[in-house]
Parts: C-alpha cells; sequence; structure tokens
C-alpha cells in the first residue's frame, strides 16, 4: 500500500532532545529527592505529556513546581542543545517537494516546539502542528493523531505515524495508523517489539522511509 501523509513526532523522532530532557529530569529528581535516578526510569517517560510523568514520579509534590523546576533548567539552553537527528529535515523538505503532507504531534508545548522547528528550518513547510495545547487527550491516546488526520484532510490508510515511544506506536494504531519506530529510540524494548502494539515498520535511517511510502 502506497502512503500520501506522514505525521512525525518531534522530539527523540525529529529532534534530539534526549540528552536536554534527562538533564532537566535528574536537576527535577536532585532538587526533590536529594538524588539522580536510574535513566532508563526516566527514558520511559518518553513521548507521554510532562504533567502526567511529573505526577506519577513526585506524588507529594504540586505538579507546577516540578514542572517549573524542569523548566527553569531548560530555558536557557533548550535552543543551543537540540538537533535534528541526522536526515530528518532533508526527509521533510524532501517529502513535501514530493507533494506528500506533513504534519508534527507532539505531547511537547507550542512555544518551545516552533522554536525547534524554526531553527531546524521546517517550521513553515509543515502542513500541520499538534500540540500538547491542542487536546486534553494525549498519547497514547488517539486524539492527537485523529486532530492531525482531521487538519491535514487526511485517510488513516493513507498515513503513517513516525515516532520513538510506544506511546507514539499506540497512538497511531489507536487511531488506525501504521507505526513506523525509527532506529534510534531509546525507550522501546525487545518485549515491545514482540508485543502485539510493535510498529509495522522500523526505519534505521531517515530515507529508509520513502521504501515503506511507495510500498
Amino acid at each position: 500500500m502506497a502512503f500520501n501523509t506522514i505525521i512525525f513526532d518531534f522530539d527523540g523522532t525529529v529532534a534530539n532532545t534526549n540528552r536536554l530532557v534527562i538533564e532537566s529530569w535528574q536537576k527535577v529528581y536532585l532538587t526533590l529527592t536529594g538524588k539522580e535516578e536510574n535513566e532508563a526510569v526516566i527514558k520511559a517517560t518518553f513521548g507521554e505529556p510532562l504533567a502526567v510523568s511529573m505526577e506519577k514520579a513526585f506524588p507529594e509534590t504540586p505538579v507546577e513546581e516540578a514542572i517549573a523546576i524542569y523548566r527553569n533548567h531548560q530555558k536557557d539552553i533548550y535552543e543551543e542543545m537540540i538537533e535534528p537527528f541526522p536526515g530528518m529535515t532533508e526527509l521533510i523538505r524532501k517529502l513535501k517537494k514530493d507533494g506528500y503532507k506533513v504534519g508534527v504531534a507532539t505531547s511537547r508545548l507550542k512555544n518551545t516546539t516552533v522554536i525547534g522547528l524554526r531553527k531546524f528550518g521546517i517550521a513553515d513547510i509543515l502542513d500541520c502542528l499538534v500540540t500538547c495545547e491542542d487536546t486534553e487527550k494525549h498519547k497514547p491516546d488517539p486524539a492527537p493523531a485523529l486532530i492531525s488526520l482531521e487538519k491535514l484532510g487526511a485517510d488513516p490508510k493513507e498515513t503513517v505515524m513516525v515516532g520513538d515511544s510506544m506511546f507514539d506506536i499506540r497512538c497511531a494504531h489507536n487511531a488506525g495508523i501504521k507505526a513506523v519506530l525509527v532506529g534510534w529510540a531509546e525507550a522501546v524494548s525487545e518485549e515491545d517489539m514482540a508485543g502485539p502494539d510493535r510498529p509495522e515498520f522500523v526505519i534505521d535511517k531517515a530515507e529508509d522511509l520513502f521504501e515503506i511510502l511507495r510500498g
């Protein structure tokens, strides 16, 4: 089957924000508990809205307080630290040139997502952007994908969703969309890959996506 629409996750998929996110989480852990957390625990939150993850991790702390520590740590270093994964900006530009519909659906806030997209030079070529501010329901709920489909005027059967976490994969499947996992994902286990929600496709390099799209 050929596809004509691609919905990308942002963090960990288009943008390499992994080290920034881990360091910011560790700042919160150090501040609230006096010690750092195992990185595997932090990586397990990749793809989930920050407020949801913070509430689970620090149930005795007001979520706004925990988020403030996290964002204050990032505010002066975010744009400097983030970079696109190899080939991803070129991929998105080529997709648009070839006539594909392209969107981004992320659990990140709109402001910082746009900062990243502008840094990468692709903010103005996307057909839609859906952030955590556009819906009260978040990945793995299908809402972000369904909103993207509506904005793009796309058929789920002709769409793929590209992400780096099981939140992305399940969001895609819950919306009736086939899922593509990036090979540089850090939060997907062998158990996930063998389970019922495993992605239909895996790409090791950004340009590998074209083989999937062309069927």
